[in-house]
């Protein structure tokens, strides 16, 4: 065998061992875009998770009322938190703790107080997050190694778009070329791949760069490296606890006021995530989206004088910080609603599209080329004549 034809036969074996990591990358995107509207699809499939309004006009309840209505219900349920997921179509999650240690989140109507149900220990949208995110392969000692496995895809995924952009001449050209049906299949998934691929430059861009940022994150997490500026929030001093004639702590301003008085500090405040206090000495934690839809503020209400004893806004953080905290709402498309979600949805079916165009084209490439190579083996075993038969 000739050296040339040697490398052939190497070049065939490894593009035969890159398809499993083609098969993974199409899960990866996949999972991915079924992650973005996962909840979505839970809210489909289980009433519980609806915010059903008895009627047209009914109006919602405060926080105030939706936990005097939990505690009405249950009087010795304990809540611990209260939360608003992104949409107004869904119910509060509310983590409570009962007496016997156990601790739900439960699924609550905002406009009855009425609890509807428990959310599972691992339902849809979590399975598919993870199986995305780090594989389900578990968090044993930091980060897992799933997790890297899948984060590190955000390099080669943005190599691809700077080597495709420099591969494909004038590629604007291509936005509205319609894949051509009579030349055969190769021929149309290749004008697939190319189609999806410039209407995907913006997306692949986004979740490459925030894919790698979550590889980033882990490597920082697991050297025990942190940037992150914000304060840690003091407790109330046994001393500054108020107490009321019989010794007992005096009572606190209810949820409905801390939450004016978060907003009075904090006007574009949208609150969406609460923590109550969890003992005497503990504030009324609110956290929630300003102007700046990709971060979070937050504010600590102290439940007895009913003012902010601690804030973390936005100016307060570093320009690192805006590029860090954005990275996660950016790459799940979880800070505009449903309409961003559905925008992430498409670009990530379109370049789930892309991936398995590339994958068919790869795979029936190297077939044809392991054909030819087979087939140009066999030639010289037809073609060697037979030994002369000696005569005597």
């Amino acid at each position: 065998m000739s050296k040339k034809s040697r490398s052939k036969i190497w070049f065939l074996v490894h593009s035969w061992l890159a398809l499993p990591i083609w098969f993974f990358v199409l899960i990866v995107c996949f999972t991915g875009m079924l992650a973005v509207v996962s909840q979505e699809i839970v809210w489909l499939a289980n009433p519980d998770v609806r915010a059903s309004a008895p009627s047209d006009d009914a109006p919602r309840l405060s926080h105030q009322q939706v936990l005097d209505a939990l505690h009405k219900a249950e009087p010795n349920m304990a809540v611990r938190t209260m939360s608003q997921p992104d949409g107004s179509h869904f119910a509060l999650n509310v983590g409570v703790t009962y007496p016997d240690g156990t601790s739900p989140t439960l699924y609550v109507n905002p406009y009855t107080g009425a609890i509807q149900g428990k959310t599972p220990d691992f339902n849809f949208e979590a399975f598919t997050r993870a199986l995305h995110g780090w594989w389900l392969v578990p968090f044993i000692n930091g980060y897992s190694w799933g997790w890297y496995l899948v984060s590190i895809l955000g390099l080669p995924m943005f190599a691809s778009l700077v080597t495709g952009l420099v591969v494909y001449k004038k590629f604007w050209k291509g936005f509205f070329k319609v894949p051509r049906l009579a030349h055969g299949r190769r021929i149309f998934w290749g004008d697939v791949h190319r189609l999806a691929g410039v209407w995907s430059i913006w997306f692949i861009a986004v979740i490459s760069i925030t894919g790698t940022w979550f590889l980033v994150q882990a490597i920082l997490a697991d050297s025990k490296i942190t940037i992150s500026s914000e304060p840690i929030v003091p407790v109330i001093t046994r001393e500054q606890v108020p107490q009321t004639a019989d010794g007992s702590p005096a009572p606190r301003i209810d949820l409905d006021q801390a939450i004016r008085t978060a907003r009075a500090n904090i006007p574009d405040l949208d609150i969406s995530y609460i923590t109550l206090p969890a003992t005497a000495y503990s504030h009324v934690s609110l956290m929630g989206r300003g102007w700046y839809p990709l971060m979070f503020q937050s504010a600590a209400v102290n439940p007895y004088t009913d003012k902010v004893d601690s804030q973390f806004l936005l100016g307060d953080r570093s320009g690192l910080e805006f590029f860090t905290e954005s990275m996660r709402p950016l790459h799940t498309g979880d800070f505009g609603g449903l309409p961003i979600k559905l925008v992430w949805f498409f670009f990530g079916l379109i370049l789930t599209l892309m991936v398995f165009s590339g994958l068919l084209i790869w795979t029936k490439r190297t077939a044809q080329a392991t054909a030819a190579a087979l087939k140009r083996s066999e030639r010289p075993a037809r073609a060697a004549k037979p030994e002369l038969e000696v005569q005597p």
